[in-house]
């Protein structure tokens, strides 16, 4: 708190599991609890600049499996914490955004879960960036976007699982739409897509599943490809086999 972050790094790198399949997320969102309780203090300054600090490491003084990677995702899914504060809320959706548009793919996955995380504190102006994003952001901040929003007790909330499928909407409206498909951030959102359609579809069935039978009589290789990946998910496989079948037939060449 005195503004001295050296400790703190060394211990963040000593216990990120990095270099190694899976980051210690634990630790990073134990981190990013306290530094959320810190935000509505009396070193609520000190806390926004370690996290903000720490959100900065970038790609080359880290690369994708350095211990020093597991500073910046910490540092981004902390910032989440300022969420609500008006004064800092543009330095956190920069420091989100930033991330999502990061070539490692451990920081577009910290975008999501700050994402995640900002919603509960501030959700008009969360889902405002997050709707600016999805129609005309990058690809990757689409896919920011939509993993932010694929989380299912956000989507216990009625209203945000219907703004989450909208924000689906408008995405894949776009990917459909999309011209050069080998930008390398259309293939990490295509992957995304594979998997949070299926959550939010799951949230709101009947809306659900009305939005994938129009997209599947589109005739485009990759909403195709997307919607048979999100049908195969147990999670509508199991609970709605009779609606899976009759969007599966609607693809069917």
């Amino acid at each position: 708190m005195a503004g001295d972050f050296d400790p703190l790094a060394q211990l963040l790198r000593a216990h990120s599991n990095l270099p190694g399949p899976r980051g210690n997320l634990e630790l990073a969102g134990q981190f990013a609890d306290a530094v959320a309780v810190l935000a509505g203090g009396s070193a609520a300054a000190a806390a926004w600049r370690a996290a903000s600090t720490l959100a900065a490491v970038g790609p080359e003084a880290a690369p994708s499996g350095d211990p020093g990677e597991f500073l910046a995702f910490c540092g981004t899914v902390a910032a989440s914490g300022f969420a609500a504060d008006p004064t800092l809320r543009p330095g956190v959706w920069e420091i989100i955004c930033r991330a999502g548009e990061d070539e490692r793919w451990r920081l577009r996955e910290a975008a999501a879960q700050a994402i995640q995380r900002a919603i509960p504190a501030d959700r008009e102006a969360a889902l405002a960036v997050l709707g600016g994003w999805a129609q005309g952001g990058s690809w990757r901040l689409c896919r920011a976007a939509a993993a932010g929003v694929a989380d299912p007790p956000l989507l216990r909330d009625p209203l945000l699982a219907a703004a989450a499928l909208s924000l689906h909407e408008v995405i894949l409206s776009r990917l459909r739409g999309a011209g050069d498909r080998r930008d390398p951030g259309f293939a990490v959102l295509r992957q995304g897509l594979g998997y949070t359609l299926s959550v939010v579809v799951a949230a709101s069935p009947g809306p659900g599943f009305a939005l994938l039978r129009a997209l599947a009589r589109h005739r485009d290789r990759d909403l195709a490809w997307v919607l048979r990946a999100n049908l195969g998910k147990g999670r509508l496989a199991r609970a709605h086999a009779r609606e899976v079948e009759e969007v599966r037939a609607l693809l069917a060449p």
